[in-house]
């Protein structure tokens, strides 16, 4: 048992000295998982930055990319992948049209539909940003052994399969 101290911590303590009466253990786990998301946004948002890319752009064009070859999909498999009312969809499309990172193409199997498609501009840049996340990632995780990682790893899984239901 470690005998370091962060500032859930020192929170809880105070908290559990006020309320005596409350089981404070959601916040031991919870609140460090608040805290560390907040770390892992400003890491995300570095490594897409210096790819030149905004975080809603990162999630288009990696969904296209891990579609792989021809690294296309439709507009409704977008949606489905980003969580994103189809006006947003249409919107993003728009924009990542507009600089180049994607491009809109007839569906070859129905007339009516389109496919988006990321250009090699598109895919350089979220290859880039993919390499710069992996890193960052690591490096948030380097306190960590391999064995503490896979436990982690398999506990998160645990509690979020009851929210992907």
């Amino acid at each position: 048992m470690s005998t370091e101290h962060d500032e859930v911590d020192r929170i809880v303590g105070a908290w559990g000295a006020q309320r005596p009466d409350l089981d404070f253990s959601p916040l031991e786990v919870l609140s460090r998982v608040d805290r560390l998301s907040r770390h892992l946004d400003r890491a995300r948002r570095e490594a897409f930055r210096r790819s030149d890319l905004e975080p809603w752009e990162w999630d288009v064009l990696s969904a296209l990319r891990r579609a792989g070859e021809p690294y296309q999909l439709s507009p409704k498999q977008l949606l489905q992948q980003t969580l994103v009312s189809s006006g947003t969809m249409t919107n993003r499309i728009d924009r990542l049209v507009g600089r180049r990172l994607v491009r809109r193409e007839a569906d070859p199997g129905d007339g009516r539909s389109v496919l988006v498609t990321i250009t090699d501009e598109g895919k350089t840049r979220v290859d880039a940003a993919i390499t710069r996340l992996v890193d960052a990632e690591a490096l948030l995780l380097s306190v960590l052994s391999r064995g503490d990682r896979e436990r982690l790893a398999a506990l998160l899984r645990k509690l979020s399969l009851g929210f992907d239901a």
